[in-house]
């Protein structure tokens, strides 16, 4: 008979878990990286700015300077945005741990019940064969026994035949 875990459907499930939860992850990864790739072109964007003013009729330095307000204005947003993604990878990154933690349980839970499985068929084959042997030697023991029967009848009829000559 196979070897059958009896916490598989829960190990399923948590592997399962553990899987959706990796793609919960990998979306809130992907929310940082967009995240920053938005701080960066915000600070090109601010670079390019401050170069143009300076090439720039110093009539138009107060509307650079409101614009640049508004872009550093935007890059605190951007990296407050940055910083609650950043955040809330890393709690789902916590729950990942919890997760890959159980399923590591009832792995290791299972590989333990398997080897005292497999341990215990080992046992019940060496039990089979141990009775195999003894009935074995029982039926070889009878043999020699019928063998010896016969060669004690066999001289007995020899003596018998000496005598009766």
């Amino acid at each position: 008979m196979p070897f059958r875990y009896r916490l598989q459907k829960i190990l399923d499930f948590r592997i399962r878990k553990k899987e959706e939860q990796l793609l919960v992850v990998q979306k809130a990864q992907q929310a940082v990286f967009i995240a920053e790739e938005n701080i960066r072109k915000n600070n090109e964007e601010i670079q390019a700015t401050q170069i143009n003013m300076r090439k720039a009729d110093p009539m138009m330095y107060d509307a650079y300077d409101k614009y640049l307000i508004h872009l550093w204005e935007k890059a605190e947003k951007l990296e407050q945005i940055r910083v609650e993604a950043q955040r809330q990878l890393d709690i789902e990154k916590q729950k990942l741990v919890k997760l890959e933690q159980a399923v590591k349980v009832l792995e290791k839970h299972k590989e333990k019940n398997r080897e005292a499985y497999l341990e215990e068929e080992k046992k019940a084959e060496l039990k089979q064969y141990s009775e195999l042997g003894v009935t074995r030697y029982f039926a070889q023991s009878k043999e020699r026994q019928e063998e010896e029967d016969q060669e004690e009848q066999e001289i007995l009829r020899q003596l018998e035949q000496l005598e009766g000559s």
